[in-house]
């Protein structure tokens, strides 16, 4: 192997202190030959940050939060860090596109990770996206980006992965051998409940997920299947489908990842234990396959692997997906502000579980984006902002 060869990676990690970023740092511990952490982000956990920091002496470290910037640049100090700390959103942007980032890992929550995906993108660099919301809401622009930057764009999400990973190399057959893809759901917590009884849900059976350990939001999301409704639209864009090619099945046992159906109907799958560190070890990795730390699955321990129907009644989350994808260029980016809205209203108890759905349909079904508004990133955003504006006026309404 050349010396070149063996230079190691340097990773920015846009979201470090959430479980995609702290499974992500786990890799990279594991192989410190190829891989060198150069920036870390977070959106206020100071003190995780400030550890993580302190283990992995970054470059950079960023807190969007002025206040919360200066409290972590303080304690560096006191610790006798060199890590440099910005401050502000547009510092996202900046170490995603530096040009000694050769790897950016976007697991920032939410639509506040589409300026420093895009700049990512820009920048040409190998971007591995666990930030779904960003192509949710940027759709064409964020594609466009790529495209015209020359990165290499890897999904993160374990059903993405599992897709891309039956795929060959060379993207520009896909559309040749592809009838439809199978994207799988565990069900969450709620797959065989009453959906009578759903408006008794508390936040905390609603982020008690059976299979993976995940951030309250995402795991709200798991709970509607709204996170699969969201996979729904990403799945529409990474691998240039029409929205009739993409399926969704509840599969309980999370083994089997995902599906490609082929043209002559063989049907291809990837299968796993549940656990990230495997779609971000092969993202990381690509086209090689390092160790991720995952345990082993063992075939003759394996329980029943089954299937169900996605109920559209205890998830009716799910079909909005395919609604939106249908409508206008934007609707996307209205259902996933109008979602995050309702979540947090639901996590602060002051919007029942059943009502996330009602908030969701009402605004896409009420807001229309207006023409020109999804050719840029600022008009992306004043979309995102008005629907976070008619979402937060329906919550008002439905909680008066």
């Amino acid at each position: 192997m050349s010396d070149m060869q063996r230079q190691r990676q340097r990773i920015c990690v846009l979201g470090s202190t959430g479980s995609i970023g702290v499974n992500t740092l786990d890799v990279l511990a594991r192989h410190p030959d190829r891989y060198e952490v150069f920036a870390l982000s977070a959106m206020s956990r100071v003190n995780e940050l400030l550890a993580q920091c302190l283990l992995w002496k970054p470059r950079f470290a960023v807190l969007p939060d002025t206040g919360l910037a200066a409290q972590l640049r303080k304690s560096l100090r006191e610790q006798g860090s060199r890590t440099e700390v910005l401050d502000g959103a547009a510092s996202l942007s900046e170490i995603a596109a530096h040009p000694d980032v050769d790897m950016v890992m976007a697991a920032i929550v939410g639509a506040a990770g589409l300026a420093p995906c895009l700049a990512a993108a820009r920048a040409g660099k190998r971007l591995l996206l666990a930030n779904k919301e960003a192509i949710v809401v940027g759709g064409a622009l964020f594609m466009r980006a790529v495209e015209q930057g020359g990165a290499t764009l890897l999904p993160i999400d374990s059903e993405h992965s599992a897709i891309f990973q039956c795929l060959p190399e060379d993207r520009s057959s896909w559309s040749r051998r592809i009838d439809h893809i199978v994207l799988t759901a565990s069900g969450g917590p709620f797959r065989q409940r009453d959906p009578a009884t759903l408006s008794d849900v508390t936040p905390d059976q609603a982020c008690a997920h059976p299979n993976w350990v995940m951030g309250r939001k995402i795991s709200v999301d798991s709970a509607t299947m709204m996170n699969k409704a969201l996979e729904v639209i990403e799945a529409r864009w990474l691998f240039g489908l029409v929205p009739e090619q993409i399926k969704v099945l509840i599969h309980p046992q999370s083994i089997i990842h995902s599906m490609v159906v082929c043209r002559d109907m063989s049907v291809l799958a990837q299968m796993g234990t549940p656990d990230m560190r495997v779609p971000i070890a092969y993202g990381l990795s690509f086209p090689e396959r390092i160790d991720a730390g995952a345990s082993r699955l063992d075939l003759l321990q394996l329980a029943d692997l089954s299937f169900e129907e996605a109920d559209s009644e205890r998830f009716p989350g799910l079909h909005l997906s395919w609604a939106a994808l249908r409508g206008p260029e934007g609707a996307t980016a209205v259902l996933n502000a109008a979602n995050e809205v309702a979540v947090e209203a639901f996590l602060a108890q002051r919007l029942r579980f059943d009502q996330i759905h009602r908030v969701n349909a009402q605004s896409l079904e009420e807001l229309q984006p207006e023409a020109g508004e999804c050719a840029s990133v600022a008009g992306l955003l004043g979309l995102d902002a008005r629907a976070r504006r008619h979402a937060l006026a329906l919550i008002t309404g439905l909680t008066a």
